[in-house]
C-alpha cells in the first residue's frame, strides 16, 4: 500500500513508500584519527589526566577504579541518546571502552610474549558500525565491560619488574613500552569517563 504522500510511480510500476525507522543507517560519528601518544608527556587539557605520572604499580589499580564508575553511565534512562550532533551516545562509548580493555589486553600479552610486536591495526569507527554499538543491550555491554576491565587489570598485575619496559610498536611508527602502554590504557579510559560526565 502507497503512502498519501507518497503516490506510485506509475510509469515504473514500482510501489513507492516512505523509509521505515530500521531502514534509515544512524547518523555518523566523526571519526577520531588523532595521534594522543602526546598524553605521555603532558596532562590532557580535557579530561586532566596526567598519564605520564602514573607509577606502574598503580594501572591495575586506576584501571578498576575507572571501570567501576561505568555501571552508573550505563544504567542512565538516556543511555542510547546522543548529547549532539556527531557525538557517541553512553552506551556507544560503554561498548568502545569494552573493546578497548580487551585491545589493550591483548597488545600487552603480545608485548610480554614477542621481542618489539607491531600492533594490528584497529579501526574503531569500523568496529561500531560493524557491531551496531547503538543496539546492543546495555545490561550485557555493561558486565562484559567490567569483566573486560577486570581481566585486563589482573593481566598489569602480573608484569614482572623486568618486563615494563618491554617494547611494541603501531603500525604508524609510535612506539610503546610495556609501561607507557598501560599510562595511555588508562587516560583513554579516563577520558572517555569524562566524555560521558561519568
Amino acid at each position: 500500500m502507497t503512502s498519501p504522500s507518497e503516490p506510485a510511480d506509475p510509469q515504473a510500476g514500482i510501489e513507492l513508500r516512505a523509509p521505515e525507522p530500521d531502514d534509515i543507517e544512524p547518523e555518523r560519528i566523526e571519526p577520531d584519527d588523532k595521534d594522543w601518544t602526546w598524553v605521555l608527556q603532558q596532562a590532557c587539557p580535557d579530561c586532566g589526566f596526567d598519564a605520564g605520572t602514573v607509577p606502574v604499580p598503580q594501572v591495575a589499580e586506576l584501571l578498576r577504579a575507572n571501570a567501576s564508575r561505568c555501571p552508573r553511565v550505563l544504567e542512565r534512562a538516556a543511555v542510547r541518546a546522543r548529547p549532539r550532533q556527531g557525538v557517541s551516545s553512553p552506551l556507544e562509548y560503554g561498548c568502545h571502552v569494552r573493546d578497548v580493555c580487551r585491545l589493550f589486553e591483548s597488545r600487552l600479552k603480545l608485548m610480554l610474549s614477542e621481542v618489539d610486536p607491531r600492533f594490528e591495526n584497529w579501526d574503531q569507527d569500523a568496529t561500531a558500525i560493524a557491531d551496531a554499538y547503538g543496539a546492543q543491550d546495555p545490561s550485557l555491554v555493561s558486565s562484559g565491560l567490567a569483566a573486560a576491565a577486570e581481566s585486563a587489570a589482573a593481566a598489569f598485575d602480573q608484569v614482572g619488574e623486568g618486563d615494563w619496559q618491554r617494547m611494541g610498536r603501531r603500525s604508524n611508527g609510535s612506539v610503546f613500552t610495556v609501561e607507557t602502554l598501560g599510562q595511555y590504557f588508562l587516560h583513554d579510559l579516563t577520558h572517555h569517563l569524562h566524555d560521558v560526565h561519568g
